[in-house]
């Protein structure tokens, strides 16, 4: 269990200050969710960056995108991923007070299966679920390890934390 701890340790320069946040809650908040944002680079140096539906399967996440798509042949190419991920927060206090979501980003190594090659297993199976059936056999999956440190806003902290930008943020590493 990894507790956060900014490396800087900057409780001053707005970069948050050390919490009781550890890498397993960040997974969970993973888990929960589905979609993200992943960013990566055109061939040309160009910065990109699309919705996808994720699914986590251990300490990786896994998006299911056409075989054809610029993800797919971009990302293949310089496999290094930068990921966001909303994390929604019900409840009364989100309507009556401006509080952003909660967020979850991280980078870190992308690689992009052929189609097909992961239809068997388990993992297989349970990937499954984000596609119909005849889509299955025309789709690539980019398996995507997080690196280095999960950079939160917003998760483990009540929401009137949450307006408190130097309470809500943390450093945890991925682990």
């Amino acid at each position: 269990m990894s507790t956060a701890v900014d490396p800087q340790g900057a409780r001053a320069g707005g970069r948050g200050v050390a919490s009781q946040l550890t890498s397993e809650q960040v997974w969970r908040e993973l888990g929960k969710a589905s979609f993200a944002v992943v960013a990566h680079v055109t061939p040309d140096g160009r910065p990109r960056s699309s919705g996808v539906m994720y699914m986590v399967v251990g300490r990786r996440m896994y998006v299911v995108v056409a075989t054809d798509s610029w993800k797919a042949r971009h990302i293949e190419l310089g496999g290094q991923v930068a990921v966001t991920v909303a994390v929604r927060r019900g409840g009364i206090m989100s309507l009556l007070a401006p509080i952003p979501p909660a967020t979850v980003s991280f980078h870190g190594t992308a690689v992009v299966h052929p189609a097909g090659s992961l239809e068997d297993g388990e993992l297989g199976r349970k990937l499954t679920r984000m596609l119909p059936s005849e889509r299955r056999a025309s789709c690539r999956v980019i398996e995507i390890e997080p690196e280095g440190w999960f950079v939160t806003y917003g998760i483990g902290v009540s929401f009137m934390r949450m307006r408190v930008p130097d309470l809500a943020r943390a450093r945890v590493p991925v682990a």
